[in-house]
């Protein structure tokens, strides 16, 4: 019972709820924030759950999106029954299924994230026949007291893939591991990461990171939300915290979400030709993207730590170029499959990974900026072949400095989202109001000298990155 349920009719809905002792129904959804929210229902008279899956529930938008006024506040959340799953955590046998944002007249609500990015993965595939899958892996910090000596300490930034008992969360990561396998979330693997951290205050931090399979943008973007509630969940069983900030510290390593590209046509991987070098369409595609990073870092690096990030290095990318394996470049080339035999479908696993973004990032307009760089990098050839070009470091190339640099600040990323705002607005993929809202919201943060300011004053620096400990 403990996984995803495959549901096409809310008649099987209603039957398993009936079948298999079902006592709350929840219909749990993803606004603004990036957090699973949660609407429960007593399911015991069985005429109400028909009407809760017919016609979903009205609630009030204005307290989950910023851009809706609260004089204009009533949208509806409707049950989405193809994604469903037993709640892993709950005491009475719950079912959890994720919903969708109608406006006032029914129709998908325009600022909600998922819809931008299901209008934006429409463009890329109506304009190329291209379909866009990803990967991530998502990385935290395990927040724990000290309490006494650790028998096994190990040493500062020298975790990763640690075994037990040099890593003291193994078996709550693999908790995690299987908690997200009975939410219905494919994982590929789960290891300890980079980061260990002993703080003046008594706490003990240890990074950890699940990467998940390739599959659909707006699946991706559903699971990394989910993926946060189970960890957090997870973590709560085991008497400690998490974290998924850019920086918990600014001497140790950073906490990125890698995204791991793949480009698919006719259920084909196109990324690379049959003789292992990378396709045209994977250079206009890197090429595109590459054009658009700096506005595209108002999606995927959104609070004034992600740039804290960006500044201490540690293997984050501040340069706009591209390179095979280079992990300070923005878009890597991993390491690929060509040696292993192709799949039986003849595909090649083959991805590129952009490197920039972080777990604060909003996945679904992330993910629609990048389905639309993906799109203006296929229709503008000439363009971003050569910018593809121009823009490629050779492995182990020092001379970085003649890139362009990613924004260094939230102040930074608004002027780039506002000269960009024309490519995300076109065709009203985005609309105007969510750009001027996110625009807004980087500018508020008035964060352009930060880094200079807290320089040389330590204890204002760690107040800031505490801020954020517990954000996203």
């Amino acid at each position: 019972m403990n996984r995803m349920i495959n549901f096409s009719e809310k008649e099987d809905v209603a039957r398993f709820v009936s079948e298999n002792g079902i006592r709350i129904l929840n219909l749990c959804h993803i606004p603004e924030d990036g957090r699973l929210k949660t609407l429960s229902f007593s399911v015991s008279n069985k005429s109400r759950v028909f009407e809760i899956l017919e016609y979903g529930e009205r609630v009030d938008g204005s307290n989950l999106f910023s851009f809706i006024e609260a004089g204009k506040s009533d949208i509806y959340i409707m049950p989405r029954i193809s994604r469903a799953f037993m709640n892993p955590f709950s005491a009475a046998p719950t079912l959890n299924v994720l919903c969708d944002y109608l406006d006032e007249h029914g129709k998908p609500l325009d600022v909600a994230p998922r819809n931008v990015l299901a209008k934006a993965e429409e463009r890329l595939r109506s304009s190329s026949g291209i379909a866009l899958k990803a990967l991530a892996e998502l990385e935290f910090y395990v927040i724990s007291k000290m309490e006494g000596e650790m028998l096994f300490p190990g040493a500062p930034d020298k975790n990763y893939h640690e075994s037990a008992p040099f890593t003291r969360f193994e078996d709550l990561r693999n908790d995690v591991l299987t908690s997200l396998a009975n939410a219905g979330i494919a994982t590929k693997y789960g290891h300890s990461e980079v980061g260990r951290v002993f703080s003046k205050g008594g706490l003990f931090m240890e990074q950890q990171e699940v990467e998940f399979v390739p599959q659909s943008l707006a699946d991706l973007a559903d699971n990394i939300a989910i993926a946060k509630w189970v960890i957090r969940n997870v973590c709560v069983k085991y008497s400690v915290s998490v974290s998924f900030s850019p920086k918990v510290s600014l001497e140790h390593a950073g906490t990125g979400m890698h995204i791991h590209l793949c480009a698919v046509k006719d259920e084909e991987d196109i990324v690379a030709n049959s003789n292992g070098t990378l396709s045209t369409e994977a250079l206009k595609i890197i090429g595109g993207i590459l054009k658009f990073a700096p506005s595209l870092s108002a999606f995927g690096n959104t609070t004034p730590v992600s740039y804290l990030r960006f500044i201490a290095r540690k293997e984050s990318p501040m340069h706009i170029c591209w390179s095979a394996r280079n992990r300070l470049a923005l878009i890597r080339i991993p390491l690929w499959w060509s040696y292993m035999r192709k799949n039986e479908k003849g595909n090649l696993k083959e991805t590129f990974e952009y490197r920039a973004p972080d777990p604060f990032a909003d996945a679904y307009l992330l993910f629609a900026g990048l389905a639309l760089a993906a799109k203006y990098g296929l229709e503008n050839s000439e363009e971003s072949l050569k910018l593809a070009e121009n823009l490629y470091i050779e492995e182990g190339n020092s001379k970085r400095r003649r890139f362009k640099v990613l924004p260094r600040s939230c102040s930074e990323t608004a002027k780039m989202l506002r000269k960009d705002r024309w490519f995300y607005e076109a065709n009203n993929v985005f609309p105007k109001k969510l750009i001027d809202k996110a625009i807004d919201k980087s500018k508020a943060f008035r964060d352009k000298d930060l880094w200079k300011s807290l320089a040389d004053k330590p204890e204002k620096l760690e107040n800031v990155l505490k801020q954020y400990l517990h954000h996203g």
